[in-house]
């Protein structure tokens, strides 16, 4: 027996194919992607981490609607070596300043005075750029001249670091796009904490110079240290000034490295010398106050994908340079290799794509290593910088897929690996040879080392040999 079927039988087959399709090209279609990043924000200075001092509700908003990692690093804890590997994938020491050092801080990282053709065939900007985006660019660079937003062919929607910035780039996610657009938001704060030991120790020309140009910082410093209106300065530290952290105290046994370090920039060690418990909780309190300020600006970007609908083709990241001290150790800025100068935030968001509510507590990220071949994944492009880094995808997903066990980060003070199950491994190199092997399991706050210690030598052994094999094999003393 034939069976005949009738018209409006094979015109609803038709359409349910075709909305099937619409269906799947959505999923695969590239997205949006926007990325955040912050200045000098560690990884607990947000509500959604449970830091009860401070409110950040548009980077909980994030967190909340996709994926935290916990655990995520960055490449070297200072501004500019950082943002070269957020553009490059590659370690700060991959590249050579003027005089031919490898470069691990500022002065260094800002005179990079050229890069080989692979790696300019190889920076986050051409990727995109291959994959069909728009590229935009906002807000603080502190990159060197070959690795600038205008050298690499970003559109530059604005110079300001600060809400100017994040007006701007509301209008631009606002506008009419017949292309996918990838935008670097670039944003200042709570940088602006550094300024509190500037000001009060400036002893160099330098910091003097940056005492006087830091206008717009200091007024923004002087607004986050302000005790809330009607409250006596007791009732203050009572009950709205965040107490000393558990690791207030210098750690025993701290390497001379990091007495150098606080001594090159002597308002570093005033402030560790001189500065009183209620000095160090002022900081504190300021430092959370800057953290509200960043999180207003990333609210406006938030607000305006809302108002455009586009929360569903816009992935958005959120990380940061580095960390700040924040009184541990008795000591505030960065450039160390404790956790709070080197672990920092990362977030990621894409409604309908990454599932959320997910907290990764153990997965090592690398926000300079892992950012480019993340964003070349989404994008539909096989991208290659460092062969160590890793997309993020599966993991922001929800998939199975095999992972690194031990990540490398380097400082101006020496160079660490991190294991997934909670030890470090620490050589200084500032004044000679100094290692330490810590045990974030056992003492979080890193307020001792285990280096010599019973029951160690294992873990120091394979961790060193991990240092020497698998990140820094130029080091095989």
């Amino acid at each position: 027996m034939k069976i005949y079927l009738s018209y409006p039988y094979y015109l609803l087959c038709f359409l349910m194919f075709a909305s099937c399709n619409r269906q799947r090209e959505a999923v695969v279609k590239p997205p949006n992607i926007i990325y955040i990043y912050t200045d000098q924000q560690h990884a607990n200075m947000m509500s959604c981490a449970g830091n009860k001092w401070v409110k950040t509700p548009a980077m909980d908003y994030i967190a909340n609607n996709g994926i935290r990692f916990t655990r995520a690093y960055t490449t070297n804890p200072v501004c500019s070596p950082a943002r070269i590997s957020m553009i490059t994938g590659r370690f700060p020491s991959y590249f050579d300043d003027e005089k031919g050092n490898a470069v691990r801080e500022n002065w260094g990282a800002n005179r990079v005075s050229q890069v080989s053709e692979e790696v300019w065939n190889s920076t986050i900007a051409n990727y995109a750029k291959q994959a069909g985006y728009d590229i935009i660019f906002g807000g603080k660079e502190h990159l060197p001249k070959p690795l600038r937003p205008d050298t690499l062919g970003f559109t530059d929607i604005s110079d300001n670091e600060r809400n100017i910035l994040a007006q701007e780039a509301a209008s631009y996610i606002k506008g009419n796009h017949e292309k996918p657009y990838f935008m670097i938001v670039s944003l200042i704060n709570p940088h602006d904490i550094c300024y509190m030991a500037i000001r009060d120790f400036a002893e160099t020309a330098f910091d003097s110079m940056l005492v006087n140009k830091g206008v717009t910082e200091i007024a923004e410093l002087d607004k986050a240290m302000q005790i809330p209106e009607g409250v006596s300065k007791e009732e203050f530290y009572a009950k709205y000034c965040p107490p000393l952290p558990p690791n207030y105290e210098v750690q025993i046994g701290e390497p001379q490295a990091l007495k150098k370090l606080l001594t090159n920039r002597n308002f570093r060690n005033n402030a560790r010398m001189n500065y009183s418990d209620e000095d160090w909780r002022m900081h504190r309190w300021a430092y959370c106050r800057l953290a509200e300020v960043v999180d207003n600006d990333i609210q406006v970007i938030l607000d305006a994908l809302k108002e455009q609908g586009a929360e569903e083709n816009t992935l958005v990241m959120l990380s940061s340079d580095h960390g700040e001290m924040d009184a541990a150790h008795r000591m505030e800025h960065k450039s160390t290799m404790y956790e709070e100068a080197t672990n920092v935030p990362f977030l990621a968001m894409w409604k309908g794509q990454i599932p959320s509510g997910q907290v990764d507590s153990v997965h090592l990220v690398s926000n300079g290593l892992d950012l480019l071949p993340t964003l070349c994944d989404y994008m539909g492009v096989a991208g290659k910088a460092d062969p160590r880094g890793k997309s993020l995808r599966p993991l922001m997903e929800g998939s199975n897929t095999d992972w690194r066990k031990y990540l490398g980060v380097e400082s101006e003070v020496g160079k660490m690996v991190v294991s997934e199950d909670g030890y470090k491994y620490l050589r200084y190199d500032f004044t000679g040879i100094e290692e330490q092997l810590l045990d974030l399991n056992k003492d979080p706050f890193e307020t001792t080392h285990f280096t010599d210690s019973a029951g160690y030598a294992e873990k120091l052994a394979d961790l060193k040999n991990v240092y020497q094999t698998e990140w820094f094999p130029e080091e095989s003393n």
